[in-house]
């Protein structure tokens, strides 16, 4: 049974400056909600609570963010605004948040490496902090049903276009069913002639507790970083280790591109939005494909 999950949050996110500056890029709200709000609701949509988040430098916002606000509630009360109150409350109580913090940025399996001993000695999700999955079950939960069936670590698998394999790590594989698969090797953002697959690492994971051994033995690379995909090639290498395609819809909030289009997304499920939302939407096509058809 897996109980806890390791969400990492300690990046600069050097790609929204100058919004980064003084705000951590897991904050920032889509719709109205931050990005890592999404993250934490999707573990504890997956039946995980014990939640530990990777932190650094900046990002004291997250964890005031989880934390209550006596002051606010009091102001809201006195103002009579019980569906605002709830809802901040709601917050707190998501799940048992703990944070620990990485003293240096060298990379995404030291920042895994760093919960530990939080974790011990049992299987744990990873939720990147700065990815929302959108789907229904949860990208999370769909990952746990395979390591339910296997014990093995899994890692959550998305194709992509081989013209955007080099942005990804890219999986080697042998199909078990339909959406489940024997990874056999990763590759850390190939080029298009050389990927193995066209099956993207899509930033969630389950994995076993000997990887954090595993990281230990990775040599540091680019930076002095030391790669969660390459604890994973070893571990492929020693054991097995599965992937499965999750049904969901990776929003990636990690470029202004992909950023407002999670929030048009989002927004359009929201019931007190989609109408109008809809509609402004619709008008400005419409001016977009006047003007397309004038030049």
């Amino acid at each position: 049974m897996v109980r806890k999950a390791v969400i990492p949050a300690a990046g600069f996110g050097t790609r929204f400056l100058p919004a980064t500056k003084s705000q951590p890029k897991e904050m920032l709200p889509v719709v109205d909600i931050p990005v890592i709000q999404y993250v934490v609701e999707e573990a504890v949509a997956s039946g995980i609570t014990d939640i530990v988040m990777i932190i650094g430098r900046g990002k004291r916002a997250i964890e005031e963010h989880f934390d209550r606000s006596f002051e606010l509630e009091a102001e809201l009360e006195a103002k009579g605004k019980h569906r605002e109150l709830e809802a901040i409350r709601r917050i707190s109580r998501l799940a048992d948040i703990h944070f620990i913090w990485q003293k240096q940025m060298l990379g995404l399996g030291d920042a895994i490496r760093c919960a530990r001993h939080h974790v011990g000695n049992e299987p744990f999700a990873v939720l990147l902090g700065d990815t929302i999955l959108h789907g229904k079950p949860p990208a999370t939960r769909q990952l746990l049903d395979v390591f339910r069936k296997h014990h093995t670590s899994v890692v959550a698998l998305e194709a992509v276009s081989r013209e955007r394999v080099s942005r990804y790590g890219i999986v080697a594989h042998e199909p078990v069913d339909e959406r489940v698969c024997r990874v056999m090797d990763l590759v850390e953002k190939p080029a298009p002639d050389k990927a193995p697959s066209n099956l993207a690492i899509a930033s969630r994971y389950v994995l076993t507790p000997d990887i954090f051994a595993l990281l230990d033995e990775v040599k540091p690379g680019k930076n002095g970083e030391i790669q969660i995909t390459d604890a994973l090639r070893l571990q492929a290498q020693r054991q097995p280790i599965h992937g499965c395609r999750i049904d969901a819809r990776r929003l990636d909030i990690g470029n202004t591109l992909g950023f407002i289009k999670a929030n048009i997304l989002l927004g359009l499920e929201r019931a007190d939005l989609k109408r109008d939302l809809a509609a402004f939407l619709i008008e400005e096509a419409e001016t977009i494909h006047g003007a397309a058809l004038d030049k």
